[in-house]
């Protein structure tokens, strides 16, 4: 089950302290990386196309409350 995704309108609050700014996020996904190896073979990530991802899990960083957030209006988000 995953957590609801904010949108350009909404953003996470949760629901046992009202935190609306502190979230320690686990997600999974999917990604084509193009990696550039330097000439002493240290890699560098120059390109990131995400295929798939998910959010497995919101933990508030206040009460520390795992999967207990809502999605609430973000002030002046036109609905």
């Amino acid at each position: 089950m995953g957590v609801p995704r904010p949108t350009d309108g909404t953003r996470w609050r949760c629901t046992l302290c009202g935190n609306l700014t502190r979230f320690d996020v686990t997600r999974s996904s999917r990604a084509v990386e193009y990696v550039h190896l330097d000439l002493a073979g240290e890699p560098r990530v120059e390109e990131r196309k995400v295929l798939d991802e998910n959010i497995d899990s919101v933990r508030c960083r206040w009460c520390d409350a795992v999967d207990q957030v809502e999605l609430v209006d973000r002030p002046g988000a036109s609905g």
